[in-house]
């Protein structure tokens, strides 16, 4: 600012100013006459002045100061608007979810048993199962389900209205933001539920070990002080010699380990449990409906592994498999970077495009599920993962706009978010694809997530491009985003019903 006061002082300042004669006849006139012309300048003195204007008005000096702290205000203005929107948004788009879902609740051909009122009752109850668990709703939202029967056919309309609690009320004005949705769905009783083969594709990769909760990840923080720069590490990475690292752990014990010794439940675990369940509902389905299911389990890392899948294909052995699912594990490395003591692949353990061409491969062509002669079973993938890959790549350029890309002795390793083309080569063939989002989590202690991630894992997981690319990857209606804490075997069980409750349909 000492410019602008420079050039003010300047123009008013009585020696540079504009100054007449003292003992002139101008000014002796200027003095005693109550006329108010304005007193006459001699030429050189009225250039001198225009010359102190021009260069007044013409300077700069000071401009980019007044600039930036003009253009402050509207800048924080739209900041907080947009983390607050963001944050209505979020909230909004697992409202929406719950509401599709208590939708087709009140019209499965179980419910399509009972009265319109215990449907309505039904609907509710998984509405409020998730709208009870969100942070950051300035009350309750107020739920409408209004469930009617014409003849053979059962209507569900779910609509409900809410407020997200803003961040900065005194700089926006309002303390909450408004947000609503609604639903619909119909289906016709006697409708028979499809025979499907559904192959689960699950994300084992490192990434899924991150604890499960906020108190499971602060409980592995505290317990690792001597790891990432004294940050502590949230990840419960498997090691075969963790003491090359030197991760400082008490009984030189990996975090795995160390995990399993604090009693912290991991991402992995929550999935794993899940499967269990999930096979659970799916027997007491059959046995209500009369239909078939078959099962195949698979995980994906670096490779991609067979956890349950006799002969090579889905098996309609729901007892087993969900006693297989107690098998799936987190890899073993050797140490950070290296994959065994001889293969140093920094850390390239997640290949979704190997994953995903792999069961497409295993897959006929579905049928329509119907018990026809000569028909065959629907066919459907269900994936399970955080988004994330972190592969080995020919060039930088096979990595996408958004992914980092990192220059190592064995290659290119590329982070991106998952492509979703192999996505719509199964969905092109008729095969429906189903995805829960287990949300890849903000880590801003964590150095290796600022410096890979981050930069495609924001604004926030729930809205960022790897959010994005899962839902595109997902068949219409089948995507579920868990945030850190969710019930996981929820939104498999949720996916399940709107999978097999085939004739019931969302309508808007």
């Amino acid at each position: 600012m000492r410019s602008l006061f420079s050039v003010i002082g300047r123009f008013g300042s009585p020696h540079h100013g504009i100054a007449t004669e003292p003992n002139s006849a101008a000014h002796t006139a200027g003095v005693q006459s109550t006329a108010k012309a304005s007193p006459s300048l001699h030429p050189s003195e009225t250039e001198a002045t225009r010359s102190r204007l021009r260069q007044f008005v013409g300077s700069r000096d000071g401009n980019v100061a007044i600039i930036f702290t003009i253009m402050m205000i509207p800048t924080i203005y739209l900041a907080g608007m947009m983390m607050d929107y963001t944050q209505a948004y979020h909230k909004q788009s697992q409202l929406d979810a719950a509401a599709d879902a208590a939708a087709i609740a009140a019209v499965t051909p179980a419910m399509m048993a009972k009265s319109a009122s215990e449907a309505s009752t039904t609907a509710q109850n998984v509405f409020n199962a998730t709208a009870n668990g969100l942070h950051g709703l300035a009350a309750p939202p107020t739920l409408t389900v209004n469930v009617s029967d014409s003849g053979y056919v059962r209507t569900a309309a779910v609509s409900y209205t809410a407020a997200s609690t803003n961040n900065f009320p005194v700089l926006l004005g309002p303390s909450a933001w408004p947000i609503r949705g609604s639903s619909n769905s119909t289906a016709t009783s006697g409708s028979a539920m499809p025979n499907i083969n559904f192959y689960l594709v699950l994300d084992d990769s490192p990434s899924m070990a991150i604890a499960g909760t906020p108190a499971d990840i602060q409980t592995m923080l505290t317990n690792t002080p001597h790891q990432d720069g004294g940050a502590g590490c949230a990840f419960a990475c498997h090691e075969s010699n963790p003491s090359a690292d030197n991760l400082g752990n008490p009984n030189t014990e990996d975090n795995y380990a160390l995990a399993q010794a604090l009693g912290v439940t991991l991402r992995i675990d929550l999935m794993k449990n899940a499967v269990a369940s999930l096979m659970s509902t799916a027997r007491s389905f059959e046995q209500a409906h009369n239909t078939s299911y078959r099962m195949a389990i698979y995980t994906f890392d670096y490779a991609f592994n067979t956890i349950y899948a006799p002969s090579g294909q889905p098996s309609a052995d729901l007892t087993t498999a969900a006693s297989q699912a107690s098998n799936i594990a987190m890899p073993i490395v050797y140490k950070n970077n290296w994959l065994t003591s001889a293969f140093d692949n920094d850390d390239t353990d997640t290949d979704f495009d190997n994953a995903m061409q792999a069961v497409n491969t295993i897959m006929p062509a579905p049928g329509g599920g119907t018990n026809a002669a000569g028909d065959t079973p629907q066919e459907v993938v269900f994936i399970v993962t955080d988004g994330v890959d972190d592969k080995t790549v020919s060039h930088a350029s096979d990595c996408s706009a958004t992914g980092t890309v990192v220059t190592y002795s064995g290659g290119v390793r590329c982070e991106q978010p998952f492509d979703t083309t192999w996505c719509t080569t199964i969905k092109n063939r008729g095969i429906r694809v189903a995805v829960v989002y287990t949300e890849y989590l903000q880590l801003p202690t964590d150095s290796w997530y600022n410096n890979e991630v981050a930069p495609f894992d924001n604004p926030t997981p729930s809205t960022s491009p790897i959010a994005t690319n899962l839902q595109a990857c997902a068949s219409p209606g089948l995507f579920y985003d868990v945030a850190s804490g969710g019930n996981i075997s929820q939104a498999l069980d949720t996916l399940f019903q709107l999978v097999a409750s085939a004739p019931a349909r969302l309508t808007q």
